[in-house]
């Protein structure tokens, strides 16, 4: 498998991918936060004022080619702020869940991060739906999937409440009623729910790998262990993984994650270099298993990473 996966080859700054299967052009689409690594600014006005960026691929996921960023967007005037899309597909739309910033702020603190809706019928074209009303306006990384019972199921950091994870309901994919939190404790984000092998699966990016947690009816979760959080061997693979995402097909279930390459101490934040090294971000892809009722994955493991079309 090839490693890394992917670079964005502008601002060298993919990060928190999601992956969603394109059903008019064929292909599989990576959609992720384009942070702007090269950009001149002052503190963190370099992960703000991005765009989403698409690369594409026809092989089932082997290699992936940039195609630029997601535009028709905008709210409002201005250069914004776009963070970490959730995007599902329901009967004949894709529905889009990104956290938004207004502006491009040089620090974390002292703005709103909303959750804005959007529908498409080709991943290209986007409606704006609507501010959604949470459980407060400091609300990023969303995460949706379907309820046993019906309805569908918003998980998502509430960073005024802890940087906790809470979750919301809707029936329609429009309207959303909140529920309250679901995993407290340490402070987390970038939650991702999935399916796999008899369970409901959570990983959560605790910034020292990716918390998991396992339910049999996404009510109640159980700790189940940590992945992502030793170094691999692979290029660009040396240290955590980061804002992930996860496909399952049947029995095989592959996970997209990002690293920082450059956060191993070997360069100094100091020098201009080293502030490019420590910023730049590379995709990678691992394979998931499920071993005694234990979520594992072996990033060093060797694997044939094959996507085969959606169907659903």
């Amino acid at each position: 498998m090839k490693a890394p996966l992917f670079r964005d080859p502008v601002y060298d700054g993919a990060a928190d991918p999601v992956i969603i299967w394109n059903r008019e052009a064929q292909e599989w689409w990576m959609i992720y936060t384009n942070r702007r690594v090269t950009a001149e600014g002052e503190g963190v006005a370099w992960v703000h004022g991005t765009d989403l960026g698409v690369a594409s691929s026809r092989d089932g996921g082997t290699s992936w080619l940039y195609r630029g960023t997601l535009q028709g967007l905008d709210i409002e005037w201005g250069r914004n702020t776009f963070w970490a899309p959730e995007i599902i597909w329901h009967e004949g739309l894709y529905h889009m869940y990104v956290s938004y910033i207004q502006g491009i702020p040089s620090g974390w603190a002292g703005h709103r991060r909303d959750m804005l809706h959007y529908t498409s019928t080709n991943l290209l074209e986007w409606n704006f739906r609507s501010r959604l009303e949470l459980s407060s306006d400091r609300v990023i990384d969303a995460c949706i999937h379907e309820l046993p019972g019906g309805g569908f199921r918003m998980w998502y950091k509430d960073e005024a409440n802890g940087s906790h994870t809470y979750a919301a309901d809707s029936k329609d994919l429009y309207q959303w009623e909140v529920t309250g939190p679901v995993i407290t404790g340490r402070p987390h984000e970038g939650a991702n729910v999935f399916r796999f092998k008899d369970h409901y699966w959570m990983i959560v990016d605790e910034w020292r790998g990716q918390g998991v947690f396992r339910s049999g009816d996404l009510e109640t979760w159980e700790r189940n262990g940590l992945i992502l959080d030793q170094p691999g061997s692979r290029e660009d693979d040396g240290t955590i993984g980061l804002h992930a995402d996860v496909v399952v097909q049947g029995d095989e279930a592959y996970i997209f994650y990002f690293t920082h390459p450059g956060r191993d101490g070997s360069e100094s934040e100091d020098t201009p270099e080293g502030r490019y090294q420590s910023r730049r971000s590379s995709v990678q892809a691992a394979r998931l298993d499920v071993i005694d009722g234990v979520l594992v994955c072996d990033r060093n493991e060797a694997f044939e990473l094959r996507l085969l079309p959606d169907q659903d």
